[in-house]
């Protein structure tokens, strides 16, 4: 009777312990996160599912990279963070503390997972599946350190990808306000109100507001420039810093990088192009041949075969 309660007592408290892992992931999936720009209006962006279900668990390895060895990697991270788009959702140190989380969780769950899904198999498949899980555990470890820097990378290559697109549109724009008599900050606001903000909106509405506050236009194009870390935005900040200190037509200088921008986008896409048939030949041997061979010579194997029979 005794082992009876005891079975039930341990049955609810696990039920109780997946309900309760249940209702918070329902809860940090539901939840909306937001950046606040410089002009206080907010855009939504979120982080990874996983980064979000670990920060609450941040704080304790936190500390531990507070340290002063630490000092040029929380800054690397935190500049890699910003061109990201994420500055206010996630700190360097707590990157740094999900490096260290993630591949412990992220291989205690599947290498769990795994033994549980080897424990059903027949004992023949167990003895051969064995020596493959020695290999996957360090391989699950692995993947949940690396993961944090790809997922960072690939969040820089997408706002570099929308600076890329949208910096040769907002020099158009640039260039016909200056070139109609409008100043150029009175112009950048002008486009800042009236386009749908994306990221290099984002970067320009954050110079305009430090002119505001008192920087002058040349520190704060500059300061935009080393923060979005685009070579397209380098390249023009530094054409429009060199025509202000020449004194030369801010207006021809903008219509000659718009120019320059227009034929590096062409040129990346006839590089893309151009890497296109390299890139379509593994699918192509690998899946196209096949099936085309399959539809030629599949009836007539089946015809060979009832012939045989």
């Amino acid at each position: 009777m005794g082992t009876t309660w005891q079975m039930m007592a341990i049955n609810l408290l696990w039920a109780l312990s997946l309900g309760g892992l249940a209702w918070y992931i329902g809860h940090v999936w539901t939840q909306m996160t937001y950046v606040t720009l410089a002009d206080g209006r907010r855009q939504e962006r979120r982080l990874p599912m996983m980064f979000r279900l670990l920060l609450p668990l941040a704080p304790n390895v936190i500390p531990f990279f507070r340290t002063q060895r630490f000092d040029k990697m929380r800054a690397d991270i935190n500049r890699r963070i910003v061109m990201a788009g994420y500055e206010g959702l996630i700190t360097a140190e707590e990157f740094l503390a999900l490096r260290v989380l993630l591949p412990l969780v992220l291989g205690v769950v599947l290498s769990v997972a795994l033994a549980f899904a080897i424990a059903h198999l027949p004992a023949r498949a167990q003895i051969k599946m064995a020596p493959r899980q020695v290999f996957l555990d360090p391989m699950f470890v692995l993947l949940g350190f690396i993961w944090p820097g790809m997922w960072l990378g690939k969040a820089i290559a997408i706002r570099h990808r929308q600076i890329e697109r949208a910096l040769p549109f907002v020099l158009d724009l640039l260039t016909l306000s200056v070139e109609a008599g409008m100043d150029f900050m009175s112009a950048i606001k002008r486009i800042i109100e009236r386009r749908t903000i994306d990221a290099l909106s984002e970067e320009l509405i954050r110079a305009f507001r430090e002119v505001q506050l008192g920087r002058t236009r040349r520190e704060a194009l500059k300061t935009m420039a080393d923060r979005s870390g685009q070579t397209d935005v380098s390249s023009v900040v530094s054409a429009l810093v060199q025509a202000d200190e020449l004194g030369v037509s801010i207006g021809n200088m903008l219509r000659i990088q718009a120019d320059l921008m227009r034929m590096r986008r062409f040129q990346r896409a006839e590089k893309l192009a151009n890497e296109a048939p390299v890139k379509m030949l593994f699918p192509l041997l690998c899946f196209i041949f096949p099936s085309v061979f399959i539809v030629l010579l599949g009836p007539i194997l089946v015809q060979w075969l009832k012939a045989g029979l």
